[in-house]
């Protein structure tokens, strides 16, 4: 996404993977700034010993780096530089622009974020500036072009980290420099206050504008704000947060033309970003993952964020740029991994498309924040579990090279659009119960339980390649969505939709007549009336399922109804339904399902769409394959206690045996079976 005020830049095929290493990638970020030099030495014979090939360094180095506005201090980046070179260890190094030094916040204070509730937040912290700061962007593209020019040709550089982490903790802002910033933003959008007024809705509540400078960001109120501003305000952030990035970026390709650009990315749990469109924008798609340390299946959400980030990549190769060893430090009860857990996770994102494995960080901090945050080694040192595991998981990454570039494939996706979630997150909707979140979590976890593989997608993106399409939660949906999918089904498509779906168009607006409007026709049915049910309630399906949260009347026009309310508000009246559209099929799920009442819906419209669902895996074993024109590389992961077995037949790449029709898989273990020849 270029500056909407500019033309549009020409396009440019994004540079290559890494020139080095060889393999895949294993390391993550490196600080020695906390530490003496002669730590410095021992840290990079550790490192070779684990086998780390790429580590991220500078990342928060802006007041070493420039110590004054306009100084510059670059001999211990220098040293550090040669001394990973010489150890054959790669570097990527950062753009130090997520931690403005002191003196720049005493010198630019206007360049503080403020928050909707129109407080102005201090330094002290990371992330901490509004994005719309003039100042800012200046001092930022100003230190990233001396880093560039200084370091382009130095041996050890292979890849550019750009910031880190953008949108946290800080997205919008609601300083003066971004109010002017979302009016040209406005402007640019609409041309006219005619069609803003319009797409507002303002003559609700009075709010018409008859000028440009009467409009402000959208700040906290006396009661709920202009809900199409609130999107829009959405939409102007993650666009500042872009041009940040792209502003850096492009001062870096003077330099380095031919390295790769990235940053990193959050994929599931970052919604300040629409990374769609991020995604054009990078060279390598990459990605920070952090379990949610509590939930028992936070496995299962680790594939899914997996998924997402290689659907971001294209099925290209990408990055993990970070995940832990061990606990966190942020969350309310930061539960450390248990043994094996930590190759488990990683090589759970190797098998759905990354060819780096990085952590954060290398070197557990003594001081700081992230104090108590795991790290590669420990507090305690080389005598360890997790130094062990560390050791252990560089031997295996070693072992896995040969599955370096080969990709998944996938028959079925999920819609994800960011866009859809941020309108459907704001206030005064029927029920306090709708969480989109909640339903894409519900349907993939289907699919990961019996071993199907997933990707996600744009609801504008081309649909073709997939027989079955799901849209969990798609409360948005817009004109080009709208064409897209009515296409995808009446040439032959499967689509699967949940409820509320189809509500609203860009503007937030309800589409015309009865709901779902954008899919109405798709679906073969009218919702009269929304139906939402109370806390704990529970209704029954003449399937037998049971539903919660969400009813609806409905009305079937050319829809076949497969299940009816036997009680509840909508007692008798359809409550999942199927229709044919051109060649294909759209079925309609219209209250929550879980578990195995939501699997045997879903998995029928799998059989339905011609998927093969195969030998169901023992429940906790994970089974994703990776192909290549070497063949098929099969991932078997078992997330429990108790021993598994799975068909396969070729050579586990990590025991180096022969798997002869079944592959046994020891509790808490992995077995990858690589089997040449075959392709799918």
């Amino acid at each position: 996404m270029t500056d909407v005020l500019q033309a549009p830049a020409p396009q440019r095929a994004p540079a290559p993977w890494v020139q080095r290493p060889a393999g895949l990638c294993y390391g993550g970020d490196y600080n020695p700034e906390q530490w003496p030099r002669e730590v410095w030495v021992e840290d990079i014979a550790l490192m070779k010993e684990a086998g780390i090939n790429l580590v991220s360094v500078g990342i928060f180095s802006w007041v070493l780096l420039e110590p004054r506005e306009g100084e510059y201090d670059f001999e211990w980046l220098d040293h550090l530089l040669d001394l990973l070179h010489d150890a054959g260890i790669s570097v990527d190094l950062g753009t130090p622009t997520a931690a403005p030094p002191a003196w720049f916040w005493k010198k630019y204070p206007e360049a503080l974020p403020v928050t909707r509730e129109g407080a102005t937040l201090g330094n002290g912290s990371r992330g901490m500036a509004s994005p719309s700061s003039p100042e800012y962007r200046r001092a930022a593209t100003n230190i990233t072009e001396q880093l560039a020019r200084r370091y382009a040709s130095h041996p050890a550089l292979v890849l550019w980290h750009v910031h880190n982490e953008y949108g946290a903790p800080v997205s919008e802002s609601y300083d003066d420099n971004s109010v002017l910033a979302f009016r040209k933003w406005l402007r640019a959008r609409y041309g006219t206050l005619d069609a803003l007024n319009q797409a507002w809705g303002t003559l609700f509540w009075g709010q018409k504008y008859g000028e440009w400078d009467e409009i402000d960001a959208p700040r906290v109120s006396a009661s709920v704000s202009n809900q199409a501003q609130r999107l829009d305000f959405r939409r102007f952030t993650s666009h500042a947060l872009l041009q940040c990035f792209i502003a850096e970026r492009d001062v870096i390709r003077q330099y380095t033309p031919d390295l790769p650009v990235t940053t990193n990315f959050m994929a599931t749990n970052c919604l300040s970003a629409d990374y769609w469109a991020w995604s054009k924008e990078v060279d390598i798609v990459a990605n920070d993952h952090y379990l949610v340390a509590q939930r028992t299946d936070n496995h299962v959400l680790l594939s899914m964020d997996a998924d997402l980030t290689r659907s971001l990549a294209g099925n290209r190769p990408w990055m993990l740029m970070e995940h832990s060893t061990g606990a966190v430090n942020w969350q309310g009860r930061n539960i450390a991994k248990r043994p094996g857990e930590l190759a488990r996770n990683s090589i759970s994102h190797l098998a759905r498309g990354a060819d780096a494995v990085m952590f954060f960080q290398f070197r557990a901090s003594r001081f700081g924040a992230e104090k108590f945050h795991s790290a590669m080694l420990p507090h305690a040192g080389t005598g360890t579990r997790i130094w062990r595991e560390v050791l252990d998981l560089g031997d295996d990454l070693k072992k896995l090279a040969a599955v370096k570039g080969s990709t998944v494939e996938s028959r079925v996706a999920i819609l994800w659009d960011v866009e859809s979630f941020w309108a459907q997150d704001l206030e005064w909707r029927p029920s306090s119960d709708l969480d989109h979140r909640e339903r894409i979590e519900a349907f993939y976890t289907v699919l990961w339980k019996a071993g199907i593989s997933v990707d996600f997608a744009h609801p504008e993106a081309d649909l073709s390649g997939y027989d079955l399409v799901l849209a969990p939660a798609l409360y948005l949906v817009g004109d080009k969505a709208v064409a897209n999918l009515r296409s995808y089904v009446h040439n032959g498509g499967n689509l699967m939709v949940s409820y509320f779906s189809g509500i609203v168009d860009v503007n937030d607006t309800v589409h015309a007549g009865a709901s779902p409007g954008a899919l109405r026709d798709v679906l073969g049915l009218e919702i009269h009336e929304f139906l939402p049910l109370r806390h704990e309630e529970t209704i029954t399906l003449s399937n037998g399922a049971a539903g919660t949260v969400w009813a609806e009347e409905i009305l079937p026009g050319s829809a076949t109804v497969l299940s009816r309310y036997l009680d509840g508000p909508a007692a008798s009246g359809p409550a999942i339904t199927r229709n044919t559209f051109g060649a294909g099929t759209a079925w309609y799920v219209s209250t929550k399902l879980d578990g195995d009442d939501l699997a045997g819906v879903l998995l029928d419209a799998a059989r339905g769409a011609g998927i093969d669902l195969g030998t169901q895996p023992p429940a906790g074993l994970e089974v994703v394959a990776r192909n290549a024109a070497s063949g098929k590389f099969t991932f078997l992961i078992n997330h429990t206690d108790a021993d598994a077995e799975y068909p396969a037949a070729g050579l586990d790449l990590l025991s180096g045996e022969t798997v002869s029709g079944t592959a046994h898989i020891p509790a808490g273990t992995v077995c990858v079976v690589h089997t040449p020849g075959v392709t799918s």
